[in-house]
């Protein structure tokens, strides 16, 4: 489970939806960060079918290209993600005829993935350091129709490339507001599947603002420990500039269930960065973590907190603003 999302990784909850399988790799749960795969296949089947499909007389016989040699051969984890956001061989052709220059762009960024694995390896191997009940998923790289960057499934983990596949050379007249807002960079891959990875782990979330924000923003936070970067690093600056403030709002709301000034905005705040909540959630997280000296058992509680008023407390977050 950019710019926010996200994803800047502005993630939207389409972007960042998540289940929560209760197991991975053929039912078994896996706590060896070694034996996860990487899977990067369908990435591979998808040029294939992006060749074959580009003499195609017309969309159907595109369609059947794709349906064929795209998905119809695609990993369980495509399986999934056909299921829960492509839905079909229709749709992905007709976003693809959309935004033409985009796609064919991301044929450049493909074998970043490959390259950047061993950066992924090790916030794998960070996060069984910090956390040893870590269970870590198949992770699978695919292209959709732009509507998720990171989904989990059964499968595993489930990546959109084409949601964190933007360059500084990407030609974005093809996008319209909300996409401009959340594409992010392709060299935040590895910090987009430390995120997800994060939340695989969490065992609690609510439906309050303070408790949507905490399962995020320690997403942002843990996964930064693991990767040393995070996707949401954009807040930092206006939220530090602004920080008691934020916090004086945040924390008349915060026990309310209405997330939409703070949590997937996309482009619809117009007077300070979208998602601050993913700020918020982050220091409030952060704070706890400083204040407990068994940094293990910190992580632990940060994955596995159920009741986030007694968490808020316990971080002394809100004691700078207090006057303790």
């Amino acid at each position: 489970m950019r710019k926010q999302m996200f994803f800047a990784l502005v993630l939207s909850a389409a972007i960042c939806s998540l289940a929560w399988p209760s197991s991975t790799n053929g039912g078994e749960k896996n706590h060896d960060p070694d034996a996860a795969k990487l899977v990067t296949s369908d990435l591979d089947n998808f040029w294939r079918a992006y060749d074959a499909a580009a003499g195609a007389a017309s969309a159907e016989e595109k369609e059947k290209i794709f349906q064929s040699e795209y998905l119809d051969k695609g990993s369980a984890g495509l399986k999934d993600f056909l299921k829960l956001r492509i839905k079909s061989a229709h749709e992905l052709v007709g976003v693809m005829r959309i935004r033409p220059k985009f796609y064919a762009a991301l044929r450049e960024v493909t074998p970043r993935v490959s390259e950047m694995s061993p950066a992924m390896r090790a916030s794998f191997q960070k996060l069984k350091e910090l956390y040893p009940d870590a269970i870590f998923p198949d992770v699978y790289f695919l292209i959709g129709v732009m509507n998720s960057g990171g989904t989990t499934s059964d499968s595993g983990l489930l990546i959109g490339l084409e949601i964190h596949g933007k360059t500084a050379n990407t030609d974005m007249t093809e996008m319209d507001s909300w996409l401009k807002q959340v594409l992010g960079s392709v060299d935040e891959l590895p910090q987009v599947v430390a995120h997800e990875l994060i939340h695989y782990q969490q065992t609690g979330r609510g439906k309050t603002l303070l408790a949507q924000c905490l399962h995020e923003g320690s997403a942002d936070f843990i996964g930064e420990l693991i990767s040393g970067g995070q996707i949401n690093s954009h807040l930092r600056e206006y939220g530090a500039a602004h920080e008691a403030d934020l916090w004086r709002e945040f924390s008349q709301a915060m026990d309310k269930n209405e997330t939409s000034q703070w949590l997937y905005q996309g482009d619809k705040s117009k007077d300070r960065p979208a998602d601050l909540g993913y700020y918020m959630g982050y220091r409030i997280a952060e704070a706890y973590y400083q204040h407990t000296a068994d940094k293990k058992k910190a992580v632990h509680d940060i994955l596995t907190v159920h009741d986030f008023p007694a968490f808020l407390q316990e971080s002394h977050y809100a004691d700078k603003f207090n006057g303790h």
